[in-house]
């Protein structure tokens, strides 16, 4: 046992420690995961981006969704697939407290993007006449900022807490990243802080975001019902169908991973280690298909754009030079052999 002066400075993941022996077998998943999240979130991104048609808030807040996702991904996975395949599984403090702090942050921004797409579909189907005046480009700034504000604070007060702990026995950190209560579980002094600042994190975006998406979502089931029949009832479930299945996707999985640690809900180490991936991995890969293949209008802009694409090619084969080549007639050709 070290001195209660000592503190560490660097530490070794651990995540899967009964999947020691196979761990470069499982670089190949995860790479695959990886590769999807970016291949699928970058090509909603551009196709949102070029067409004009989607340039509304809705798709916004769906492209803002993509961006989080590639970077929330991008701040967990490469540095553990260099565990996998390398061995390069040690960080210092700072990396630790820096990726926990941009893990978490984005995390919170993913939640409350949900909860400005839930809004803004209840603004939508319950306040149609009024939805152009409510959500714009001004209101978009704003919730942009709220969120800026809240996740900031709140996961800086979060980090800062675990920063100032001292870490004097063990500094194998039971997870493939810097996960808060992976890490204050290390410490040898008192965490009570720490496992209040956790749950408080958990009351702020779960407790606060969940209800508000569960609300909007009666509202707009019992709006629909009410009013809309036939096609505009079916349209209207299909996009709350395709939200909500994102929504259970992050919360659900999130949410399991959260109040394991904070409550001290014993589980194996490979079970948690997977949770607590599958929260950051699953709805970034999930999300992109989702949205896709089930939203018509994305669709309609992916194929749209993919036509393009393909009559460019085929008039840059046809005419190389940039002019039209006209088919000369056959009794032109036949009185230049003559002479």
């Amino acid at each position: 046992m070290l001195g209660q002066n000592f503190s560490h400075s660097s530490f070794v993941f651990r995540g899967f420690p009964e999947l020691q022996k196979h761990r470069r077998l499982l670089a190949l998943p995860f790479s695959a995961s990886y590769l999807l999240v970016l291949l699928g979130n970058s090509l909603v991104v551009y196709v949102i981006r070029s067409v004009a048609g989607l340039h509304s808030p809705m798709y916004l807040l769906v492209c803002l969704l993509c961006v989080v996702d590639v970077l929330v991904v991008t701040t967990i996975v490469p540095n553990m697939l260099l565990g996998f395949l390398f061995d390069w599984d040690h960080i210092s403090l700072a990396g630790c407290l820096t990726q926990m702090f941009f893990t978490h942050f984005l995390s919170s921004v993913e939640s409350t993007l949900l909860l400005a797409m839930a809004l803004d579909r209840y603004v939508a189907i319950c306040k149609p006449l009024r939805y152009a005046e409510i959500i714009d480009l001004s209101m978009l700034a704003k919730l942009l900022l709220f969120t800026l504000l809240r996740s900031v604070s709140i996961m800086a007060t979060l980090v800062g807490l675990a920063g100032s702990l001292r870490f004097c026995s063990s500094n194998v950190i039971r997870h493939c990243y810097c996960d808060h209560m992976a890490l204050v579980s290390l410490a040898c002094s008192s965490t009570s802080r720490n496992s209040a600042a956790g749950l408080a994190v958990i009351i702020c975006f779960v407790g606060v975001d969940i209800p508000l998406i569960f609300f909007s979502y009666m509202k707009i089931i019992s709006v629909v019902l009410r009013a809309a029949a036939g096609e505009e009832r079916r349209k209207a479930f299909h996009t709350c169908g395709t939200h909500l299945m994102v929504m259970m996707c992050f919360y659900l999985v999130g949410s399991v991973s959260f109040l394991s640690h904070n409550l001290n809900i014993p589980i194996p180490t490979d079970a948690n280690s997977f949770m607590g991936l599958m929260y950051i991995l699953l709805p970034a890969t999930v999300n992109p298909i989702i949205y896709g293949v089930r939203t018509k209008e994305i669709r309609n802009g992916f194929l749209r754009i993919i036509n393009l694409r393909a009559k460019t090619i085929m008039s840059v084969k046809v005419c190389p030079t940039g002019k039209p080549q006209t088919r000369r007639p056959p009794a032109e050709i036949n009185s230049e052999r003559t002479k």
